[in-house]
């Protein structure tokens, strides 16, 4: 491919708006183009990124035997009422009427269309297991897009689906896409990825894993054991808490603090630490309206995706006069709330013996409190963000908290779509029974955009070999000498001919403006040859990763060109 015919251009600065490095770069190599919040097309360069990182994921979902398919991307309501996700779903899905005034979604994810196509089609559990998947463009209407491909509203995923007769049979199989995900993020060029317990939130099911890009422009927060090796989502973690002091201090006793109201306040008001004192963090459900109160220790944060789970609701902030509480002075004490409210208290508050806590009227709280004289029967949940140095729940050593990019996500589904929607297969014994599923997801978009989070540099992309637009990135100096010139045009055709994907940067511009240029766009190898070069009889080979610089004479420098390509290729495949 010629550079001077490719559609886009290089710039020297991102254009406003763009805040993480993938997402500058991307812009400033010429590989994408914002068409609206979100919603990005994808230049030349950027397609066949994509489309190698698409071919990696359809090789190695061939290898367990999935059977590729397409649904398609407009629904009608009836196939999302059947499992009951069309009126769970908010906003995030686009609703809209067909031109006879029928209801119809723009698929999402397609959980849905699976069983649609499985359903009555698959009959007998000989027909299981099977795994179908597709790679398509979704839309999911992101209230945050941001990041350039990294949280957008149009995207190309991966998604795929397995039907089994017994969870014993999941149970095997998921393992088995649980190491082909880590092949494929390996085969991508992938070094800093975890795997990660997650939440499965709209998708349902019990057991998920995440795979994420370990960067620090990621938005997930996760929780890493370096000692044992086990890692979670924050939105999941668990970690054994510090221990709370036993010892009970004094009768409890009401205290003017006056104006004090956040925990910061009422501590340094009564020179006490966080860790003493007893907060109340509170909310009301989105779907009832109902008052829901964490207490938590002082110096603990409330993990939102565990307390929705608890209430079985989205949360929405609240004005707690509404539920005649007094704000800024709210505690478990004499606590007095609307029938119905939801009242928890975090593990965090196990065995303290001496804290304080709001008095539930305006300018006092209490101190000496303690849960095993003044709540003997308080049930402790487990419902607080885990902090770095808390210790591991499997092996008691301390937690480091890192960032991470969500690149993937499997989950085990169960029956939660089959049942509902009326799918059944015959048994050995002639029984009818609901098949389990399994789901299993990957963002390309986010991986092209993840890569380089992890490989770019201050130049500019840096391409693994296996993903690469191009392998080559060919740079000839002075085009405008004739000698140049005719080397150039017959090296080219011999890198064609060899099969060796080449860039061939054939506009006639000064040697800084091309070098910083195939810098700045990242190919893998970069071939130089110049008036200088040619009379020794070499060209000059740099490698992009390391800066490695080679002279090759000329007439070994096809072969030594695919060894090149073959050995990155297998170290980073190996």
């Amino acid at each position: 491919m010629k550079l001077s015919k490719i559609v886009g251009e290089r710039i020297k600065e991102a254009p406003a708006g763009a805040s993480i490095k993938s997402h500058i770069l991307l812009l400033r190599a010429g590989f994408i183009k914002q068409v609206s919040a979100g919603i990005f097309s994808l230049l030349p360069p950027a397609q066949k990124v994509s489309l190698k990182i698409q071919n990696i994921i359809r090789e190695e979902m061939n290898k367990l035997g999935g059977q590729e398919v397409l649904f398609p991307v407009v629904m009608p309501r009836e196939l999302w009422e059947l499992s009951g996700r069309y009126g769970s779903i908010k906003s995030e899905m686009v609703r809209f009427k067909d031109r006879t005034g029928h209801d119809m979604v723009l698929g999402m994810t397609h959980e849905e269309a699976a069983v649609h196509m499985a359903l009555n089609t698959v009959k007998s559990h000989d027909q299981l297991p099977f795994l179908i998947y597709q790679i398509q463009t979704k839309f999911r209407d992101e209230a945050r897009s941001r990041g350039g491909l990294i949280r957008v509203r149009e995207f190309t995923m991966k998604d795929a689906y397995s039907f089994h007769s017994s969870q014993e049979d999941l149970d095997n199989f998921y393992k088995k896409v649980y190491d082909a995900y880590k092949r494929i993020y390996k085969r991508i060029g992938f070094k800093n990825f975890v795997v990660v317990e997650g939440d499965n939130g709209m998708m349902g099911g019990k057991i998920s894993h995440e795979y994420m890009a370990v960067t620090p422009a990621g938005e997930d927060s996760l929780v890493i054991c370096p000692h044992c090796g086990h890692s979670s989502n924050m939105e999941v973690a668990t970690s054994e808490k510090e221990e709370n002091d036993t010892q009970i201090a004094g009768e409890k006793e009401e205290i003017f603090t006056g104006n004090a109201h956040t925990i910061e306040d009422v501590c340094a008001f009564l020179e006490t630490d966080a860790k003493h004192a007893c907060k109340a963090v509170c909310f009301k459900t989105e779907t009832e309206g109902k008052l829901v109160i964490v207490f938590l220790r002082g110096d603990a944060e409330v993990n939102e995706t565990k307390l929705q789970k608890l209430v079985q609701s989205e949360l929405l902030p609240v004005d707690v006069e509404e539920f005649g509480l007094c704000a800024g002075n709210i505690g478990c004490i004499n606590l007095n709330v609307p029938e119905g409210s939801f009242v928890f208290f975090d593990k965090t508050l196990q065995n303290l013996q001496n804290f304080v806590t709001g008095a539930n009227k305006p300018e006092f709280h209490i101190v000496h409190c303690s849960f095993s004289r003044d709540l003997p029967q308080t049930t402790f949940v487990d419902v607080a963000l885990v902090k770095e140095g808390e210790k591991c729940v499997h092996c008691g050593q301390k937690l480091t908290l890192t960032r991470g990019i969500e690149i993937g996500n499997i989950f085990q589904l169960g029956t939660k779509y089959t049942k509902p929607m009326g799918m059944k297969v015959t048994m050995p014994d002639g029984s009818n029974k609901e098949p389990i599923m399994g789901c299993y997801g990957i963002g390309v978009g986010r991986s092209l955009a993840s890569i380089i989070e992890e490989k770019a540099d201050e130049k500019g992309l840096v391409w693994p070999m296996t993903i690469a637009p191009w392998q080559v990135h060919f740079c000839p100096i002075r085009l405008d000498n004739e000698n140049v010139s005719a080397v150039s045009d017959e090296l080219y055709k011999n890198m064609l001919d060899a099969g060796i994907e080449v860039l061939f940067d054939d506009r006639n511009l000064s040697a800084g403006i091309k070098l910083t240029d195939s810098e700045l766009m990242g190919m893998p190898i970069r071939v130089v040859v110049s008036p200088k070069t040619i009379a020794n009889g070499q060209a000059e080979v740099t490698i992009r990763a390391t800066g490695e610089q080679l002279f090759i004479p000329m007439g070994e420098l096809i072969s030594e060109l695919k060894v090149l390509i073959r050995d990155e290729i297998e170290e980073i495949e190996k």
